[in-house]
């Protein structure tokens, strides 16, 4: 199969590469990755019990898990610039090694150094396997094909709240370095079988970052509302559960739901935006997440679940379509395009959470969810006046590398 690399030559992927079990070798992957380095928010109210820290806190701990992924342009450049694979591996390992480790916190310094552990590792994992995915699918199907990868994160996101908080009620905290194995039993076969991301070429082309400034900061305003509102929720969901005198499993099994049906949008929102563009779908996604999260702060009972189901669909049909887009703004450097659109942004995003989570003595959880549901229609206004041109199907954009 011949592809674009990141300074425009061509390049042969060796057959394997292209064969599914691969890509589906990287969705698991994927899932460890996700999982370990999201599940913090379904442990959030025993972390806090057990180091005798107030609600306030649950957005400083947040906050701390999500920075480190705002290294993510940096590693992008790293990981394009040596190419291979060991980066994202290394990362891998780093992020659930950290989540391993959070029961061993016995103290505030140390649970916030694990975190920062967790997103430097999240950070480097993201950008290299970004890139060796889209490198490795059918250009006409790149939409679909990073949609596929992404499932395994979303997935590893909601399942890992809810295991992680049962592990935490019947075995306690302490065992959750069980969550380690799987990473060790996959990083052997990961060192051998999965895909190469190319070296760039010495002579590729310098990013133009005064070309693509603009289109950027569209991009980066966009998705840091988007990591506002997806974190803002898992984050004080469980905390309003809690509050209320729910179960923590059950409290969990609510980001679960938006976490895993959010799969559907992720699926959806790649093929929608392959066939009818990325536009609308980056529009009516923060509208009905607008909409969806307004909903959680009133309602009650079962229903919590179907809003939480509904507005996983809305938010997680937009990721597919900013990665592709970042991956645009920066034909030369691709790993650095999917390290904005996701780390840089959930970075932002973290800041957001923190900042908004000092309002809890004053407003409340659900005056936090009405503010959330109002930045998500800001977010649907920079949607709707973001240049045409950073939203057009970028098919053949490696080609002008």
């Amino acid at each position: 199969m011949l592809v674009q690399t990141q300074d425009g030559t061509a390049t042969v992927l060796h057959p394997m590469e292209e064969k599914p079990t691969h890509l589906g070798l990287m969705g698991f992957a994927h899932f460890l990755n996700d999982g370990s380095a999201n599940y913090l928010p379904g442990i959030l109210p025993a972390i806090l019990f057990a180091l005798h820290e107030p609600p306030a806190m649950a957005g400083v701990l947040m906050a701390a898990l999500l920075i480190g992924q705002a290294l993510q342009p940096f590693t992008g450049i790293w990981a394009d610039r040596v190419g291979g694979r060991l980066i994202f591996i290394i990362g891998l390992i780093g992020s659930s090694l950290g989540g391993a480790l959070l029961g061993f916190s016995h103290h505030l310094w140390v649970l916030i150094l694990f975190l920062f552990m967790i997103g430097i590792g999240n950070a480097m994992f993201h950008p290299q396997a970004l890139a060796i995915v889209r490198s490795s699918v059918n250009q006409k199907r790149q939409g679909l094909g990073l949609s596929a990868f992404l499932v395994g994160g979303e997935f590893g996101r909601g399942v890992f709240p809810m295991l992680t908080s049962w592990i935490v009620v019947s075995l306690g905290l302490i065992n959750l370095w069980l969550l380690f194995i799987p990473t060790l039993l996959i990083v052997p076969f990961l060192l051998h079988y999965s895909p190469r991301l190319p070296a760039q070429n010495k002579e590729a082309r310098k990013i133009n970052w005064s070309h693509h400034a603009k289109p950027m900061s569209f991009l980066v305003s966009f998705a840091s509302l988007r990591s506002l509102i997806i974190y803002g929720v898992v984050t004080f969901i469980p905390v309003l559960w809690h509050a209320r005198g729910g179960n923590l499993v059950v409290g969990a099994s609510i980001i679960t739901t938006l976490l895993v049906v959010g799969i559907v949008g992720n699926l959806l929102g790649g093929h929608l935006a392959d066939r009818y563009g990325r536009r609308s779908l980056l529009i009516m996604s923060s509208a009905f997440s607008a909409v969806f999260v307004g909903l959680l702060a009133v309602v009650n009972g079962p229903l919590l679940w179907i809003i939480a189901g509904l507005l996983g669909i809305a938010l997680f049909s937009s990721v597919p379509v900013t990665v592709l887009v970042g991956q645009d703004i920066f034909p030369e450097n691709r790993s650095l395009g999917s390290g904005i659109a996701l780390g840089l942004a959930n970075g932002v995003g973290a800041i957001l959470v923190l900042v908004i989570g000092m309002f809890i003595g004053s407003i409340g959880v659900s005056g936090i969810l009405l503010l959330i549901g109002f930045l998500g229609l800001i977010d649907t206004g920079i949607a709707i006046v973001m240049p045409r041109s950073m939203t057009k199907h970028e098919g053949t954009s490696s080609a002008h590398a």
